[in-house]
C-alpha cells in the first residue's frame, strides 16, 4: 500500500463508504480504485486527485497534503545514482533489496533521517 492509498482508505473509513461506493460516485472502476489504494497502479492523474479531494471535502492544507502524498506514492520508484559515489549506489541497491524486511522502528528511523513522516501518525 502507498501513503496515498493508505490515506484514501482512512478517509473512506471515516466517511463510512465502501470502495465500491466511492468508485461509483467518482465514475471509476472499483478495481482501479483498489489497485490505486494498494499501490498496484501508478500515481493518480491530477484530475482524479482533484476529484478525490472534492469527494472528501478537502481544501487548502488537506488538499496540499493529499497532493504531497500522491507525489510520494509512486510504487515503481527509480533511483538514479549515476554520477554519485559508489556508496550512494550501494545504499540504493541495498534498500531496494531489503526494504520489505525493515521493521517499523527501522522505517521510522529512516523517515526521520530523510525528513519524511509516517502516514498513520500524521493524524489526517
Amino acid at each position: 500500500m502507498t501513503p496515498f492509498g493508505d490515506r484514501v482508505r482512512l478517509l473512506r473509513a471515516r466517511k463510512g463508504v465502501s470502495l465500491k461506493q466511492m468508485a461509483d460516485e467518482l465514475e471509476i472502476s472499483s478495481a482501479y480504485l483498489s489497485a490505486l489504494e494498494h499501490g498496484h497502479k501508478g500515481l493518480p492523474s491530477p484530475m482524479l486527485l482533484r476529484q478525490i479531494c472534492t469527494y472528501f471535502g478537502l481544501i487548502w492544507d488537506e488538499a496540499e497534503e493529499m497532493e504531497r502524498l500522491a507525489a510520494l506514492s509512486d510504487p515503481r520508484v527509480t533511483v538514479a545514482t549515476g554520477g554519485l559515489s559508489p556508496d550512494h549506489t550501494l545504499v540504493a541497491n541495498l534498500l531496494a533489496r531489503r526494504i520489505a524486511d525493515l521493521s517499523a522502528d527501522q522505517l521510522s528511523a529512516l523517515l526521520a533521517l530523510l525528513g519524511g513522516r509516517m502516514t498513520h501518525s500524521d493524524g489526517v
